[in-house]
């Protein structure tokens, strides 16, 4: 198991908090569940596309070793 760090950013739980008071199926739940789900998205994409440098850049100093 390999243990990463990861922290939540803010805008994240900000979203959260405030999705929190409203109620379910409401017309401002949808709304700010969506724009949660854009959110974690950008923040999936940011992370993949991270570990995919790092991968080359490994790749790449065991090529020159």
């Amino acid at each position: 198991m390999i243990n990463t760090k990861f922290e939540i950013p803010s805008d994240i739980l900000k979203i959260q908090k405030k999705l929190s008071m409203f109620e379910k199926d409401s017309r401002n739940y949808k709304k700010y569940s969506k724009i949660l789900a854009k959110h974690i998205k950008n923040l999936n994409m940011k992370n993949r596309v991270n570990s995919n440098i790092k991968t080359i850049e490994n790749i790449k100093t065991i090529e020159t070793n």
